[in-house]
């Protein structure tokens, strides 16, 4: 059996920090404990993967059978994380991890802790990640979902994850009982939040303190979700670590195996060695929503509504001008799509929300993605899309409302705005966790208590030629290079509003504006 090296390859720790160092090696020591205990029982364990010479996509299987069996000692479950299925008000998925192949995983749901009743089989999605010398071995990584339908809206469901050995009711495992709330039937005020760019670290730890503190019905992660990929260029020669996927799971699971953690797809998340496009290991990691487009093609593109908001994904890489490795690689079909979700969701919400990675609008580090601009923002426009969320710049950053790709009207802090009259405001809140840009040198940080404004901020957009296009503009509203999140609350009724506030890691507000339409 091959044991994972427990050195950092060197093409990943010069790009870590020294935090970030000790936590992979601590993360890798402790799994090969596990596997060194699981090979002395079961040989052969880490076999059977198929692969297509350039990696694999993901093998799901109902129970892993032709693969070695370990025994529960050796593979309990961590990583759970929640997604909403395509109603939020009766489905949720619930995925999980194992660090070995186990026979027919499930999961047991209850209304009570003591009383999980219900018990549901699970898919295992095998990933197999082939070595390269001298970089990394190979590695097999096994994922478990399971889709559960037909739940009862606004009703607290309590589960535990488990498998042939394992049984989560069992008294030594009672602790690990989690649970998940579904939506309510008819609108009613909820929180939810968001933010891009957390990886592994502190600070991303820090933030997902911050985020349980908020109590959100469910968190948006707009893209560049562990960086595995160290360079995020979507190609071979990128630097990548299937295992830091393992931390990041761990990292996350005290809230998204309770909080739905909707995710979208990144330029660090285009993982070369997987097929389609490098989506497979997401395919593997996550099961979202099925809303009419392909999730193998873009596992990242979806929409849900819950309450009286809408909410779009979309997979900025197939329309990326800077990081171009998978542009246009859905030959028009999102943008297609989009047209007709947008139409669909105008008129049935109050509000829709649009989340992915690229920048519309930023003036930090990689700016704004001219290709963003040309293939959605006339869509945005024509369908009046409430609010833009993006991450990509490790910063917050919020416009003013733009119509036509100029101010329809300045939203200061504190301020309201109607998408209607006044244009879309874009908020960038790459601030989730990775390493921490700027702003262009003299552009000072303006935020709530410390308020700076600019007539105009010089700054560049990308081109479809992979150049740099100088702009100066005047709609770089707030401006903040700490770690971040933004929250959102959504009231329905007679007035209907977003209530936007971004918040500092230490719990400090630093924006909030309002939203409502036809005022």
């Amino acid at each position: 059996m091959d044991l994972p090296d427990v050195g950092i390859p060197p093409q990943l720790a010069r790009r870590m920090s020294m935090a970030e160092q000790h936590e992979y090696l601590r993360t890798k020591l402790t799994r090969r404990r596990t596997l060194v205990t699981a090979g002395a029982v079961a040989s052969g364990l880490l076999t059977g993967c198929s692969t297509d010479g350039n990696g694999s996509s993901p093998r799901t299987t109902a129970s892993a059978s032709s693969a070695a069996k370990a025994p529960s000692s050796a593979a309990t479950p961590f990583g759970r994380h929640l997604a909403f299925g395509a109603d939020p008000r009766t489905q949720m998925r619930i995925s999980w991890q194992v660090p070995a192949a186990v026979r027919k995983p499930y999961v047991r749901i209850g209304a009570r802790p003591d009383d999980l009743g219900r018990k549901i089989e699970a898919e295992i999605r095998d990933l197999h990640t082939p070595g390269v010398t001298g970089v990394r071995p190979a590695l097999d990584q096994y994922y478990v979902h399971v889709a559960l339908d037909d739940l009862l809206p606004g009703t607290t469901y309590y589960y535990g994850v488990g498998h042939d050995g394992l049984d989560p009711a069992a008294p030594e495992h009672r602790a690990t009982i989690a649970s998940f709330r579904t939506a309510p039937t008819r609108p009613e005020k909820f929180v939810f939040t968001a933010f891009g760019d957390q990886g592994v670290s502190k600070a991303a730890a820090a933030n997902d303190d911050l985020l349980l503190k908020q109590n959100p019905a469910f968190h948006l992660h707009a893209g560049d979700i562990c960086y595995a990929d160290v360079n995020g260029r979507g190609e071979k020669t990128d630097g990548y670590d299937p295992a830091y996927w393992d931390l990041f799971l761990k990292q996350n699971e005290q809230i998204a195996r309770s909080v739905p953690w909707m995710v979208t797809t990144g330029n660090h998340d285009m993982e070369a060695w997987y097929s389609p496009e490098g989506y497979g290991g997401q395919f593997a990691r996550w099961s979202l929503p099925d809303s009419g487009f392909d999730a193998r093609t873009a596992p990242g593109v979806y929409s849900f509504v819950y309450g009286n908001v809408g909410f779009v994904a979309l997979d900025a890489n197939d329309v990326s001008y800077e990081i171009p490795a998978n542009l246009g690689h859905t030959g028009g079909k999102q943008t297609a799509w989009l047209d007709d979700k947008l139409g669909e969701l105008r008129k049935a919400v109050d509000f829709v929300v649009v989340f992915f990675h690229h920048c519309a609008y930023s003036t930090s580090s990689h700016a704004s993605d001219g290709g963003v601009r040309e293939e959605w923002l006339p869509l945005f426009a024509k369908h009046q899309v409430d609010l833009v969320i993006n991450g990509h710049n490790h910063v917050y950053e919020r416009t003013d409302a733009i119509k036509g790709g100029e101010v329809g009207r300045r939203v200061p802090i504190g301020a309201s705005t109607d998408p209607t009259r006044d244009g879309i405001v874009y908020v960038t809140a790459g601030g989730g966790g990775k390493d921490l840009y700027g702003f262009p040198a003299g552009v000072k940080e303006s935020y709530e208590g410390r308020v700076r404004d600019l007539d105009s901020v010089d700054t560049f957009q990308w081109t479809k030629a992979r150049a740099t296009k100088a702009e100066t503009v005047e709609w770089s509203r707030v401006r903040y290079r700490g770690f971040s999140l933004l929250k959102v609350e959504a009231e329905s009724g007679s007035a209907p509003r977003l209530r936007v506030s971004a918040l500092a890691q230490n719990g400090e507000r630093i924006d909030h504006f309002e939203v409502r339409r036809g005022r």
